[in-house]
């Protein structure tokens, strides 16, 4: 059996033809926006660092991971990874577990005590961070790393903001958090403790800049009539209780009353107290639920109950009066004057919370509107020069990627401030679809599942739910990445083109064309895996 004739074809022997000459059309090798990178709050390079993961180079893949964020440990368990609801191999079999490697990538780093690179040189610029949370630990650690000293003012006993004091520990070990908030101190950030902030524009005094990164600890309220004897607590105050010495007491029936997260987590923390009863009081239905599914369906499985399309109309005693809800045409609400009624030993309220804006009493510029300040989208600067602010306290969604990708951006923009040298607009490349890609080369291989502990055993202690992957599952995940846009060096553009016009320039170096031989035929741009030739018009 004969091969095909451009495999025994003599290298260098297609090269007298001058086919050149007949293109139209020519390819060009182009980087592509992977639509994981595209999704991701904290700005990561998502196909870069699970490149050396794939290779097994977890030391490369982490310390290129935290180059954009510093938590992967801590983000590996709490981020609600939008990344994989892009990624273009769910519309093969199913997405890549790039939060999975991404924690497999932060507990190995801890495990093995992998430190911070520190800075080079040190800038004589000093920059005031206030709060020690997700956003001002992101931007302590890039302005650090920047060179600049940097202080953060902390009113908490410890360091983590919302992440210590809003997620529990079935979701968060602290130990995890507590790791990899001191390798961001080892770099040399002063760290207050147990300071609170009254006085911003007097704190602002001996700072070249600073960041406003104070979470959103204030519970909202709701007017439930209520008679003295009714226990109703706020759900940020029991969460943040669970650090403290004494656990709360909410007795063997708790109601909560809210749809978000918070809500999931407050009920979810009750069964493990050892109520025999959670129940969820939500006044819409579950499709209208903010709260992640996943999040409502774990904590159904431990026995936690929802009343949908259900309102808390009064408290008294141990008794809850509930008015029962149906939705308008416009898919809203609307009380139907059907009332049941709950028994419960406490009633927690779920309902949001709100930025503590006091401290920012007398500086001038500040826009604040809806509980949150104003600011320069571009460079989240307020109308305060030198006064910057992100996380909880700007208008965005409020989770911990978003508050990490707030840090992050602060930080560089600071540094520009600093400098006097504006950032230039970051240019976006073309977004790498799904439709760009040649998926008959990408094997099967369907998603690791991850391990997690019975329902039986979550109620019965603060262990941590969900698994982690193994160093062979974690390979064999990161090798699912369909490197989207972006040449990998698979050698297909050189095999399959039939003038030998491709150029292998080397590991690493990629591919060109010989323009003096190729005719313009795109066989190679078809034959790209990840669509990482465009064909551009002959001009």
């Amino acid at each position: 059996m004969h091969k095909p004739f451009a495999i025994t074809l003599d290298p260098g022997s297609s090269l007298a033809n001058h086919t050149g000459s007949w293109r139209s059309q020519r390819p060009v090798y182009a980087d592509h926006l992977p639509p994981c990178n595209a999704q991701c709050p904290a700005g990561e390079d998502i196909q870069g660092w699970l490149f050396h993961a794939e290779s097994g180079d977890y030391e490369a893949a982490w310390r290129h991971l935290t180059r954009d964020n510093p938590f992967p440990a801590t983000m590996g368990r709490v981020c609600y990874h939008t990344c994989e609801a892009a990624c273009n191999r769910g519309k093969l079999d199913a997405a890549v577990g790039i939060n999975s490697v991404e924690r497999f990538l932060g507990d190995i780093a801890i495990a093995r005590g992998w430190a911070f690179t520190p800075p080079v040189q040190d800038t004589d610029r000093h920059v005031l961070v206030v709060g020690a949370g997700p956003s001002g630990m992101s931007a302590a650690y890039h302005l650090r790393r920047l060179g600049h000293r940097v202080t953060v003012k902390e009113a908490g006993p410890a360091l983590g903001g919302m992440m210590r004091f809003g997620i529990p520990r079935y979701r968060l070990p602290r130990e995890v958090l507590e790791a990899e908030m001191q390798r961001i101190v080892a770099l040399g950030v002063d760290v207050q403790l147990n300071t609170r902030v009254e006085d911003l524009r007097a704190e602002m005094r001996g700072f070249d800049a600073t960041f406003l990164a104070v979470g959103a600890h204030i519970a909202k309220r709701a007017f439930i009539p209520a008679k003295d004897s009714a226990r109703i607590l706020d759900a940020v105050s029991v969460l943040r209780s669970m650090e403290g010495d004494e656990q709360p007491l909410l007795g063997r029936r708790v109601a909560v009353y809210g749809g978000g997260n918070t809500a999931i987590d407050v009920a979810r923390t009750a069964r493990r107290l050892g109520a025999t009863e959670a129940v969820i009081v939500y006044r819409r239905t579950r499709g209208q639920m903010p709260a992640h599914d996943f999040e409502v369906e774990e904590a159904l499985q431990e026995g936690v109950q929802v009343k949908w399309l259900s309102t808390i109309s009064q408290a008294a005693g141990d008794t809850l009066t509930l008015e029962k809800m149906v939705l308008d045409a416009d898919g809203r609400p609307q009380p139907t004057g059907e009332f049941e009624t709950l028994q419960a030993d406490s009633l927690v309220l779920a309902l949001g919370q709100d930025v503590d804006l006091g401290l920012l009493d007398g500086v001038p510029g500040l826009s604040l509107h809806d509980g949150v300040v104003q600011v320069d989208p571009a460079t989240l600067m307020t109308g305060c020069p030198g006064l910057f602010a992100g996380g909880d306290m700007v208008p965005a969604e409020r989770n911990v990627t978003v508050a990490v990708g707030h840090g992050k951006k602060a930080a560089r923009q600071i540094d520009a401030w600093l400098r006097d040298a504006p950032l230039p607009a970051a240019a976006k490349h073309a977004p790498a679809s799904f439709e760009r890609l040649n998926p008959w080369y990408y094997s099967d291989a369907p998603a690791t599942v991850r391990p997690q502990l019975d329902a039986a055993r979550r109620t019965s202690s603060f262990d941590e739910v969900q698994g982690g992957l193994t160093e062979a599952n974690a390979l064999f995940e990161a090798r699912r990445c369909l490197s989207c846009g972006n040449c990998f060096e698979c050698d297909n553009c050189y095999g399959v083109c039939p003038d030998n016009a491709v150029i292998k320039l080397g590991p690493g170096q990629r591919f060109a064309i010989n323009l003096d031989y190729c005719k313009g035929c795109g066989v190679c741009a078809a034959e790209c895996p990840c669509g990482a030739i465009d064909m551009v018009q002959e001009t």
